[in-house]
């Protein structure tokens, strides 16, 4: 059975700070290097094998996964980036748009600005994970976004159960794969 270990970055400045970071990137805090070592130490502790490695082309991305395995080789893709928010990239995230009606996200929200639609960012994200599993056996880790994480996890799962989880930073998401299908099996969030 294959299994991906979908895992969102550490905290990074613009995290701590209540910036929009979608296409932009700012870097880890203090925090967010320590919430990277907990995650290896989850892997370690619960003697998960893992067989391949990947990461957003990101740098808050790579230097996540590049603390867990550390000098082990590992693709950064561009699929695995985070939702590009346009001319809100850098800003305060109180002016992120209010949700559409009837959207379990902010839809086609930044698109006239230079941003990406949600449903592009769920396309993006399932062809990227579905290309990665149909080439690996075991288990994978791949480090992502929470947006970019949250959108895809809407493909599998319905949004009844998708808003119970909580995608705080270095949250995985666990899932077994299985002739181009996803299932989810848990959340995992850390104590800090």
């Amino acid at each position: 059975m294959k299994k991906l270990y979908l895992m969102r970055h550490g905290e990074t400045l613009f995290n701590q700070l209540g910036k929009i970071q979608g296409a932009s990137d700012s870097p880890l805090t203090e925090a967010g290097i320590k919430q990277a070592e907990i995650a290896k130490e989850y892997f370690e502790v619960n003697n998960i094998r893992l067989d391949a490695y990947y990461s957003s082309t990101q740098e808050r991305a790579s230097d996540t996964l590049e603390i867990i395995i550390g000098n082990k080789e590992y693709q950064r893709l561009k699929g695995l980036k985070e939702w590009d928010f346009g001319i809100f990239e850098g800003e305060k995230e109180y002016l992120n748009p209010k949700r559409p009606e009837g959207e379990t996200s902010y839809g086609d929200s930044f698109v006239p600005y230079g941003g990406e639609s949600s449903k592009e960012v769920q396309r993006r994200m399932n062809a990227t994970l579905t290309n990665i599993m149909e080439q690996e056996d075991g288990n994978v880790l791949a480090v992502s976004h929470g947006g970019a994480m949250y959108l895809f996890i809407q493909k599998w799962l319905p949004y009844e159960e998708v808003v119970k989880i909580k995608f705080s930073n270095c949250c995985i998401l666990e899932f077994s794969y299985d002739n181009r299908n996803f299932e989810f099996i848990q959340a995992i969030n850390h104590k800090y």
